[in-house]
C-alpha cells in the first residue's frame, strides 16, 4: 500500500500450520497436522481485515503485508528448520528496510493475554512501548505491562537482518496449566472475534497515527 512512500511499516504473520501435533497428550495423534485456528490463521485473519481497511482509507505511512510460509515446519530442538518463509524473505529483499515490523502470531485466544514478548523488548523496545502504550490508551487490558516468554518466531529473523521487529503473541493459549499450542485442539471454537478485534484495533490505530 502506497509503494511510493519511503516511510514504511511491515505487517506480517505466518499462514502455515504445524504439520504434526507433537504436543498432543496422546502419542498416537502426534503425527497428525494441527488445525491451526489460532497458531497461524488468527494473525492472517487480522491482516486480511487490515488490508481491506487500507484499500478503503489510506493512512499516512506506507504499509507492506507479508504472509510467511514454513514458520512452524521444523522439528522440536532444530531451530534451523523453522521460519523458512521469513528466512527466504530477508535473503531476497536485502535492500528493503521498513521503519519497523510487527508480527501477529496466536492472537485469537478467547482468554487473550499479551505480555511484552522478550526478544521484542530486547531488539525493538521503542516499538513495544509505542504499541503497548497505544493499547493502554484504547483501554485494552489484554496488552499486559509485563515481559513474557522469549519466543523464537519470524520476528527473530527480521531482527537479525536489521529490521526492528516485535511479536504480538499470546503464547499461553489459553494458560500455563493447559495449552492448545501444537495440538489438535487448536480449533476455531477456542478463538474469539473480540480478541481479533482488540489486536486489529491497536494495529489500525497505529497506522492511522503514522506508526
Amino acid at each position: 500500500f502506497q509503494p511510493e512512500n519511503p516511510d514504511r511499516i511491515l505487517l506480517c504473520a505466518h499462514w502455515d500450520t504445524r504439520p504434526r501435533a507433537d504436543q498432543e497428550r496422546d502419542p498416537a495423534k502426534r503425527n497428525q497436522p494441527i488445525p491451526g485456528a489460532n497458531d497461524g490463521a488468527s494473525g492472517v485473519a487480522v491482516l486480511l481485515e487490515i488490508a481491506r481497511l487500507l484499500a478503503q482509507a489510506p493512512v499516512p505511512v506506507g504499509v507492506d503485508i507479508v504472509l510467511f510460509d514454513g514458520e512452524d515446519y521444523g522439528r522440536e530442538g532444530h531451530l534451523e528448520e523453522y521460519f523458512l518463509g521469513s528466512r527466504f524473505f530477508v535473503r531476497n529483499n536485502t535492500r528493503f528496510f521498513p521503519r519497523y515490523a510487527i508480527l501477529l502470531d496466536m492472537v485469537g485466544d478467547k482468554q487473550l493475554q499479551l505480555p511484552r514478548e522478550g526478544y521484542s523488548v530486547r531488539y525493538a523496545p521503542d516499538v513495544v512501548e509505542r504499541v503497548w502504550g497505544l493499547a493502554q490508551a484504547l483501554g485494552y487490558a489484554e496488552f499486559e505491562n509485563t515481559v513474557g516468554y522469549y519466543v523464537n518466531d519470524d520476528h527473530s529473523v527480521l531482527n537479525e537482518a536489521g529490521i526492528p521487529a516485535i511479536d504480538i503473541i499470546d503464547f499461553f493459549y489459553p494458560d500455563r496449566s493447559h495449552r492448545y499450542w501444537h495440538t489438535l485442539e487448536d480449533t476455531p471454537d477456542k478463538c474469539s472475534p473480540r480478541s481479533l478485534k482488540v489486536v486489529g484495533d491497536v494495529v489500525w490505530q497505529l497506522l492511522q497515527e503514522g506508526g
